[in-house]
């Protein structure tokens, strides 16, 4: 490719409303082009980097056993009403009706349209089991779209499905994919972890977020480095030291004029703030005004309050609401008061004579006992997990690293089949619910994440398994000397020839600025041809990660080339097999075949 035909523009500065270095570069590379918040084109050079990391996909995905096919982007909104999810997602759905008034939706994620394939085309046990996945534009209406490609509105998603006849071969078909996503993000270049996640609006029982580290993660991972478990803050469950039982303290009002914080209280009272009751407002979709009771040196776990309370799309509650069922704003407990929804945290249940808000400015109560002075709606665990905090498992101090989601996996198992009546007959012709699971993978995302962990001040430095091209070829000082320009482009024939893309600067612009350009763009090799470098050899290659250079033979760049892909490959599989993970074809689908 000639860098004078590309479709291209780089920018000298970086974009005032780019936070993240992925979305700096990218921007300033022409690798994208924003068209709306959170919406983007993908210029040639980005939608190679795009093109590459669905090769390794999809290399990953047909390794065990999996069949591509392609499913619509619009669905019927009465496929999603069987399942429940048309009102149980909010504004988030991007909702139409066609020309004749019915009502459709843009694909969030395609578990309704398999499980219709499912329920028309599987009918006995001898067609299971089965593992399908597609590439499918996804549209998901974000409040806040952020990061460049990490967070946006329209996206390329691979999804793939397992459908079993039992728990036991789902189990088998999550191990698969847990297998082969390792592999993916090892393939990328990704640093990514399994780790315990909630299932969320896909339901289910089980699920896994594999998390790529990154300081703009919006996601906070629990990792305890004793015992290797991991799980995202949402759903992390930690060993908790209950205080000593203690004869109840009667119940007493107390003046605390200015002390309308858990800091404020505790330092006029001289008590610790985990001695003290903090209340936490919410209001979910129906209206609902729902209390979170935690100790005061715990913070609430948003999603762990979601799912003990029921409840959808949880927001701040208003002042006015709060006030509607008698609670006073920065004074506030649930003794007294009703027509709320109060849902206490288990150390808080467990920790005799708290302190806790009156329910009127100035005032607090001492003494408060859960059971004896008010009675929760529920009792749960909805505090969030803090760095420091006891593992569950063997009991070291955990530690708290932010993490970019690139991948997911769901036990589903009949959530969606048995909404829409996806079964099978077994060998007695006794019909079951097709046991199901998702797996999903943002393309883009995961290219945004390699270029958040591949580059440095100068610009992007791909690696050699999703560079959008091979190499990138300066020709320098071709005015001088034209020879310089036909070993260039004698080069770019014999690579192209080999199946080795080079992308070649034949651009009359200085040696500064294609050498900046170079390291901006990122390719794995710069291979510079000129006058000097001829003299001295033939060309001079220098290695984008390391800034190595080295005088090379014109006719040894393109072993060279693909000796350093192999190596890279090899090394990725050696790096695999030290860490327990099988080759990939020792990992294809294990499920008999009866």
């Amino acid at each position: 490719m000639r860098m004078s035909e590309l479709f291209f523009a780089t920018l000298r500065e970086d974009p005032a409303d780019a936070e993240m270095p992925s979305h700096r570069l990218l921007l300033r590379a022409g690798y994208i082009r924003p068209l709306g918040a959170g919406i983007y084109s993908l210029l040639p050079l980005g939608m190679r980097v795009n093109m590459r990391v669905t090769q390794v996909i999809r290399e990953e995905m047909n390794a065990i056993g999996a069949q591509e096919m392609l499913m619509p982007v619009v669905h019927p909104a009465d496929l999603w009403r069987e399942t429940g999810r048309y009102d149980q997602i909010g504004p988030e759905m991007g909702r139409f009706n066609d020309r004749g008034g019915r009502d459709m939706v843009l694909a969030m994620t395609h578990e309704e349209v398999v499980t219709d394939l499912l329920r028309k085309l599987v009918s006995s046990w001898r067609q299971l089991p089965q593992q399908m996945y597609h590439f499918q534009t996804k549209w998901r209406d974000e409040p806040r779209a952020r990061g460049g490609l990490i967070r946006v509105r329209e996206f390329t998603m691979k999804d793939a499905y397992s459908a079993d006849r039992d728990e036991a071969g789902l189990d088998r078909s999550y191990s698969l994919y847990y297998h082969a996503y390792t592999r993916i993000f090892a393939r990328l270049g990704l640093k990514a972890i399994a780790v315990a996640s909630d299932v969320g609006m896909m339901g289910g029982s089980q699920a896994h977020e594999f998390m790529a580290f990154s300081p703009y993660g919006e996601d906070s991972l629990v990792l305890c480095d004793g015992c290797g478990a991991a799980s995202n803050r949402q759903v992390a469950v930690v060993r908790r030291t209950k205080p000593e039982p203690a004869a109840e303290q009667p119940l007493e009002e107390i003046a605390t004029p200015g002390a309308s914080t858990i800091e404020e209280l505790a330092a006029q009272l001289k008590v610790p703030a985990s001695t003290c009751a903090k209340a936490v407002f919410f209001a979910d979709r129906d209206g609902r005004l729902i209390v979170a009771i935690v100790r005061g040196d715990d913070e609430v776990e948003e999603t762990k309050l979601t799912n003990a309370a029921g409840a959808r799309d949880l927001r701040p509650a208003r002042e006015e609401e709060i006030r509607a069922v008698g609670m006073e704003p920065g004074y506030a407990s649930p003794v007294g008061i009703s027509g709320a929804t109060v849902i206490v945290d288990e150390l808080v249940a467990a920790t005799p004579n708290m302190v806790a808000g009156a329910n009127r400015a100035g005032f607090h109560l001492t003494g408060v006992n859960v059971g004896r002075d008010y009675a929760p709606t529920m009792v749960a665990d909805i505090a969030s997990a803090k760095a420091g905090d006891a593992c569950l498992s063997c009991g070291a101090a955990l530690r708290i690293e932010n993490g970019i989601e690139v991948g997911n996996i769901f036990k589903l198992g009949t959530r969606y089949t048995g909404a829409l009546g996806a079964t099978f007959a077994d060998e007695d012709g006794v019909t079951h619910p097709i046991i199901m699971g998702s797996y999903g993978i943002g393309v883009g995302r995961a290219a945004a994440c390699i270029a958040e962990a591949h580059h440095d001040e100068k610009g992007l430095a791909w690696p050699i398994s999703v560079s959008p091209f091979d190499g990138h070829v300066a020709i320098v000082g071709a005015n001088k000397e034209p020879k310089v320009t036909e070993v260039a482009l004698a080069l770019e024939a014999e690579c192209e020839a080999a199946g080795v893309e080079l992308l070649v600067d034949d651009r009359s612009e200085s040696p500064g600025v294609k050498f900046a350009d170079a390291e901006l763009l990122g390719t794995p090799w710069l291979i510079t041809i000129s006058p000097r470098s001829l003299e001295a050899g033939g060309a001079e290659v220098t290695r984008r990660a390391t800034g190595e250079r080295t005088i090379m033979k014109i006719d040894a760049v393109l072993p060279a080339i693909r000796a350093a892909q192999a190596s890279d490959r090899a090394a990725v599989e050696a790096d695999l097999l030290a860490r327990g993970f099988p080759p990939r074809h020792a990992a294809r689908d294990p499920h008999p075949s009866t």
